[in-house]
């Protein structure tokens, strides 16, 4: 897996909060830098992938673990 820039734990939040706290982080990062997300939410599968196609970010990762999904998010620059 590619290294991540920076990590986001949004474990133990519900939705929409992971999607809106990795939109915050984002905000902060130059385009093209990599956001690692931990999130357990089940709403999480459907949010982060439709919040990065909206946001023109980059899902360069997704898996499951446990009941834990980690996502990798490339900053767009839209």
């Amino acid at each position: 897996m590619i290294d991540e820039d920076h990590t986001l734990d949004a474990r133990g939040l519900l939705c929409p909060l992971p999607v809106l706290k990795a939109r915050k982080q984002l905000r902060s990062l130059p385009d093209g830098a990599l956001l690692k997300l931990i999130a357990d939410d089940p709403a999480a599968v459907v949010d982060v992938p439709h919040f990065c196609a909206e946001a023109r970010h980059t899902l360069v990762a997704q898996e499951e673990s446990g009941g834990v999904q980690t996502y990798l998010i490339r900053k767009g620059g839209g």
